[in-house]
């Protein structure tokens, strides 16, 4: 992992994954919508949302938390740690991973968070000015708190170890599983980690009107339009993903499935001067997350991209492949999932991880939505499905605030047992 130059070695397997998208929810449902290049983007029809100018997102709108999460805890919570700890129960249930009473500080929990409780928040401000203090809960303190998922996801499975939160930009979705590793470095067994948003709130979407890249586009077909002549910004969304992620040789005494390695990261910071600067910045990440990795450009075998739908940031992207892969970044597969559902900010991120993951397992790059004229020097997958012999992704996310972030995961080739 490599913050200002500071590269640290480590190792750790990915073991269990859930996924809450506006596609699907659960990973089965998630790929399959992945597969068949599905739009989930659609108007926003939630109270208070509907006459701003921001009209298309992506909603997961099969999400029940009461048949998910305690009743108790959700009166505690917003909704961006109900899709957490959802997410993260799944992750435990597919990792088989129990807490040890004898052993409770072995698992941490880390999570990553750009917008925090914000629905949570709007409704305790508006007791606050419509009604007074008297009339806020008490749980305000707590669950607009970007930390609420890691504390009430520690909480619930009596994960006692290192725990911690990354407010790091989109990027931070990344970023947050290179710190996981960091924790398996120095003692942890296994990390609850990944990144869940939920910024479709009034106030929230107005927040994010302040932001250049957002897209204002009316129609679901052309809002989010990622390397193509017609891309007019990003669309936003909830959901998210958590993993488990294990020291390797726990996992293989355990028995666990390994489902993919975390082979490389690193990460750098670019500013805010025009997603130009971007270009050397992600570069730089690309290549330290290669080298951490011990990989080669040759053998990158897909490309899960940032996809920011700026002309300027994606000819950017498509710039920092070709000076951190040479003359493979015109050959390798190139892919942009969220492009049919929309950038869940950090969360956008673990999303790309869980289907860089699902990819690697059955030898298929998703297709990018809604793409189809593409105007960079990239192989952007579009149309359909490809099947295609995989064993590295390299997974990029940038945020709208300068942080570059780039990942390596390869397929295990050991033997399950």
């Amino acid at each position: 992992m490599t913050f200002g130059g500071d590269v640290v070695a480590r190792s750790g397997v990915v073991t269990g994954v859930g996924v809450i998208a506006p596609g699907g929810i659960g990973c089965d449902a998630y790929w399959k919508s992945l597969l068949r290049g599905d739009v989930s983007l659609d108007r926003v029809d939630l109270e208070g949302c509907t006459d701003l100018p921001l009209r298309v997102a992506g909603q997961v709108r099969d999400f029940d938390p009461q048949t998910l999460v305690e009743n108790r805890l959700l009166v505690q919570t917003d909704r961006f740690t109900h899709f957490a700890m959802a997410a993260a129960d799944m992750a435990v249930r597919d990792a088989r991973l129990t807490a040890d009473p004898e052993a409770p500080f072995d698992i941490g929990v880390a999570t990553a968070a750009g917008c925090g409780g914000v629905t949570f928040g709007q409704r305790e401000m508006q007791e606050l000015w419509g009604r007074g203090p008297r009339f806020v809960g008490p749980y305000q303190s707590i669950a607009w708190f970007y930390a609420a998922s890691t504390g009430q996801i520690s909480i619930r499975g009596g994960f006692c170890g290192p725990c911690a939160v990354l407010a790091n930009d989109e990027a931070g979705g990344l970023d947050v599983l290179a710190h996981s590793c960091r924790a398996l470095r120095n003692g942890a067994r296994a990390v609850v980690t990944g990144a869940t948003e939920a910024p479709l709130a009034p106030y929230a979407m107005v927040c994010q009107l302040g932001y250049p890249e957002l897209s204002l586009a009316q129609d679901p077909r052309r809002a989010y339009q990622p390397f193509t002549e017609h891309a007019c910004g990003f669309s936003p969304a909830e959901g998210g993903a958590m993993f488990v992620v294990e020291r390797e040789e726990s996992a293989r005494r355990r028995g666990a499935a390994v489902r993919a390695r975390i082979a490389g990261h690193a990460a750098t910071f670019t500013g805010t001067r025009g997603w130009e600067h971007s270009r050397e910045g992600l570069a730089r990440a690309i290549r330290g997350a290669l080298a951490e990795a011990d990989c080669t450009p040759d053998e990158v075998d897909v490309v899960f991209a940032d996809a920011l739908g700026v002309p300027a940031a994606d000819h950017a992207e498509a710039l920092a492949l070709a000076d951190a892969l040479g003359a493979r970044a015109a050959d390798v597969p190139v892919t942009a999932p969220k492009a049919g559902f929309g950038r869940a900010f950090s969360a956008a991120a673990a999303l790309d991880v869980a289907a860089a993951v699902l990819a690697l397992e059955h030898d298929t790059v998703p297709p990018t939505p809604n793409v189809a004229d593409v105007r960079v020097d990239l192989d952007v997958v579009t149309g359909r499905a490809r099947t295609t012999a995989l064993r590295t992704a390299l997974v990029l996310s940038r945020g709208l605030m300068g942080c570059n972030s780039a990942l390596v995961l390869r397929r295990d080739d050991e033997p399950r047992t």
